[in-house]
């Protein structure tokens, strides 16, 4: 999926409709009010050689960088929001609601937005936290404001 594809996807959540169908799974499960979708996903580094995966990791993240400028420029610039401390909050007992608990699972680092005008929030990071699973660009959107 190219970048101009990836927005049309991510336009389709803000507005509540199902993005275009490709095929792709939801690796994080859609509940009330919120919905992620792989945007991309690297083929074969799971469990592979460190090398290739670092470098599909590097890939991805510069392919969410790229997504995130177009979006900086809706939404305005917002600085990366670190999942460390949404994981130390849940490991401490605190409720973390979802998609924002799962999130914290899976990336180390999201940018966020309000999406103007929705009431929705967009959240975009890299999959790469467990070695024996493909390494997958989602985007999240929920109504759900992070903790």
């Amino acid at each position: 999926m190219d970048i101009a594809e990836c927005l049309t996807v991510i336009e389709s959540l803000c507005a509540g409709e199902s993005p275009p169908q490709d095929g792709r799974a939801e690796p994080v499960p859609a509940g009330a009010g919120h919905r992620t979708v792989e945007l991309a996903t690297s083929h074969g580094t799971a469990l592979g050689d460190a090398g290739e995966r670092q470098r599909a990791a590097e890939d991805l993240q510069a392919y969410r960088e790229a997504i995130a400028e177009r979006l900086h420029e809706r939404w305005g610039r917002q600085a990366p929001w670190g999942q460390l401390t949404v994981r130390l909050r849940a490991g401490r007992g605190e409720e973390i609601p979802e998609p924002w608990a799962g999130l914290s699972l899976l990336t180390d680092e999201l940018d966020v937005w309000q999406a103007t005008g929705t009431g929705r929030w967009v959240a975009l990071g890299v999959a790469d936290r467990d070695d024996a699973d493909e390494i997958r660009l989602l985007a999240t959107v929920t109504e759900t404001p992070p903790p």
